[in-house]
């Protein structure tokens, strides 16, 4: 007997992915492999099991990617300083590539034909996970059914979810739920009362963060370590990546930092509203761009900020693995082992405030600032340097 077609899907056990599941099985008639990408979004084993066991599914992936995801794909994003349109910290966007990497990687291993995602036919997901898979396997098929089949919109999903007999999850008020995205960076909240711009968002979509006038009474003073230009510990002890994020996502959002209520454009050119928990993501950024101050040069500081605004572009269009990502990277890290020291914050009720900074290094010289009369700044040079751009202003 001649073995099934195989096609991988990024499976999270959700509504979304158990409908694609038994779409695909019915559209290709072929063994569907469900994989699931662990980045520290709110996981449930055993409902990935049973719900992909349910439709017949004997294989079925889960792997841990927590500390690569945060090492090897936030870590370059905070040291890049990356926020698209002036707000958003690129959680889901940083997310997709590794998905897209791995899910490559056991196409390859069981000799599957296609990959399969979930994203809708509006958004950026499906660009970010098409890019990805291209980079790795550019033979590979690609199932994309939002594009592909009849189910038009969340309420066409529903009626195939009774249909087949798969669970329709309720939200807090009795509807089909918001569409949330969630890893250990962030939480992104979109659709129903979102959608309308003049609506504001319902306290009870907030996962990870409390309101500010919920937060304790009391601050709260926490120090990050760094090296290299990378986090590595948290008031003196040395963290893995992954559980020093958990910590800082615990600490800044019981203080009510890292919320961001925004309306962003899309690669496709569509306006979107959500509402964007990044609590730990907004403490390291903060906190970077701090160290970064006592350590690194003028001209470093300026050239990084200069390319900021492109690097946040191409992680949100899904362009991390272009030569042009990886060029921008280079100009990024090019002094990254000279930021090194501690940077200790006070965080309170939606507050962040930088207490202290402390290094070793002499990027930063006390006696040079000093108000107080020194030899180590030479004042007569200043008219000189002043004349100078006299004249280079009317070139």
């Amino acid at each position: 007997m001649k073995s099934k077609k195989r096609i991988v899907l990024a499976y999270s056990g959700g509504l979304d992915t158990s409908i694609i599941l038994k779409w695909l099985q019915e559209k290709y008639n072929c063994e569907v492999i469900c994989y699931t990408a662990d980045i520290g979004q709110e996981i449930n084993r055993k409902k990935i099991l049973s719900n992909a066991k349910k439709f017949g599914v004997k294989n079925i992936i889960i792997n841990n990617l927590k500390d690569i995801f945060v090492k090897d794909y936030v870590f370059p994003m905070i040291r890049g300083h990356a926020i698209y349109e002036g707000t958003y910290l690129l959680g889901t966007s940083i997310a997709r590539p590794l998905i897209a990497k791995d899910q490559i990687k056991i196409a390859k291993k069981f000799k599957a034909y296609a990959v399969s995602h979930g994203a809708t036919g509006k958004g950026n997901d499906q660009i970010r996970f098409e890019l990805g898979y291209h980079y790795f396997d550019p033979k590979i098929k690609i199932i994309a059914p939002w594009r592909l089949w009849k189910l038009k919109s969340r309420t066409d999903l529903i009626n195939y979810a009774k249909k087949h007999n798969i669970p329709v999850p309720k939200d807090k008020k009795g509807a089909p739920p918001f569409s949330i995205d969630d890893n250990l960076f962030h939480t992104s909240t979109e659709g129903k009362i979102l959608e309308n711009p003049k609506n504001s968002a319902p306290e009870f979509i907030f996962q990870r963060t409390n309101s500010p006038e919920k937060a304790p009474n009391k601050a709260t003073y926490i120090s990050i370590n760094f090296k290299n230009s990378d986090p590595i510990g948290l008031n003196g002890k040395k963290l893995r990546p992954s559980i020093l994020l958990q910590r800082l996502n615990q600490l800044a959002g019981k203080n009510g930092i890292g919320r961001v209520d925004l309306v962003e454009n899309r690669f496709l050119g569509i306006k979107s509203r959500g509402v964007y928990e990044t609590p730990g993501g907004t403490l390291l950024l903060y906190a970077h761009r701090a160290i970064e101050s006592v350590t690194l040069d003028k001209e470093t500081m300026h050239k990084k900020d200069n390319v900021m605004s492109k690097y946040a572009e191409l992680i949100y269009n899904g362009y991390w693995y272009s030569k042009e990502r990886f060029k921008l990277q280079k100009i990024i890290d090019l002094k990254r082992n000279k930021v090194n020291g501690t940077v200790k914050l006070k965080l309170y009720k939606g507050n962040m405030t930088i207490v202290s900074r402390i290094t070793k290094s002499n990027a930063y010289s006390m006696k040079k600032v000093s108000f107080e009369e020194n030899r180590f700044f030479n004042k007569s040079n200043v008219e000189k340097f002043i004349n100078f751009h006299k004249k280079k202003l009317r070139n």
